[in-house]
């Protein structure tokens, strides 16, 4: 089957491969289809391979020590997960459960390796996804101590837009839609304040939810509010 990167986000590892090498990354798996609440990997796992995402929407979470579970983010079609497992053997770092229906191609760790090695563009794609996913985790802890509730939403709404989003004739589209105690626990406010917080921000005309969906109306406006530069 022939793919177009235009299926996927621009920062997913298969909207920034080069055509030919998405094609060889894709030929190295064996299609898995999983369906809503089923686990893709499990933290603690021995297991290697790495799974990449063709579509859908998949949530990672962690248990922190008093046992509770964590959001830590979001994985949609483009994106790979289990990487870190399949590069250095380690116990898996966090688990994977599809939110939806979901599709991906399963790649073992030997199969990746050697292609690592011969087409080092995808080497150098994955340590940069790797590297971003770093600093975001790094962000949202800076935000956790240095903004508003109502600010840190608006900053990861605009994160999400810009990631995952579609462009529509009245906004943009995200595909993923999260849960209110999701979104909480992304921006470590109660879901309380974040019921109130988007309370106010459909208000003022800047966001739109529905089954499934949440279409952004005013980026523009959001970036201001979340203190972000036009473009960042």
């Amino acid at each position: 089957m022939v793919y177009s990167s235009a299926e996927w986000p621009t920062r997913s590892l298969l909207g920034v491969v080069a055509p030919e090498a998405r094609g060889e990354l894709l030929e190295l798996g064996v299609p898995a289809r999983f369906e809503a609440g089923k686990v893709l990997l499990t933290e603690g796992a021995r297991t290697r391979h790495m799974l990449v995402l063709l579509s859908g929407f998949a949530k990672v979470t962690a248990r922190v020590e008093n046992g509770e579970e964590s959001l830590l983010a979001v994985r949609v079609g483009g994106d790979s997960v289990g990487e870190m497992a399949a590069l250095d053997g380690s116990p898996r770092s966090a688990t994977v459960t599809a939110c939806g229906p979901l599709s991906a191609m399963v790649v073992q760790p030997a199969a990746l390796h050697a292609l690592l090695a011969r087409r080092p563009e995808v080497h150098l794609a994955l340590t940069r996804i790797l590297a971003d996913r770093l600093r975001w985790a790094n962000r949202r802890r800076l935000d956790f101590k240095g903004y508003p509730a109502k600010v840190r939403l608006a900053r990861l709404l605009v994160e999400l837009a810009t990631r995952y989003g579609r462009p529509v004739g009245d906004g943009t589209v995200l595909g993923c839609r999260l849960t209110q105690p999701e979104l909480a626990a992304l921006t470590g406010a109660a879901e309380t304040t974040i019921h109130k917080g988007l309370r106010e921000l459909r208000r003022e005309g800047l966001l739109e939810t529905g089954y499934g969906s949440t279409l952004i109306r005013d980026l523009d406006r959001l970036r201001e509010i979340g203190d972000l530069a036009p473009e960042d």
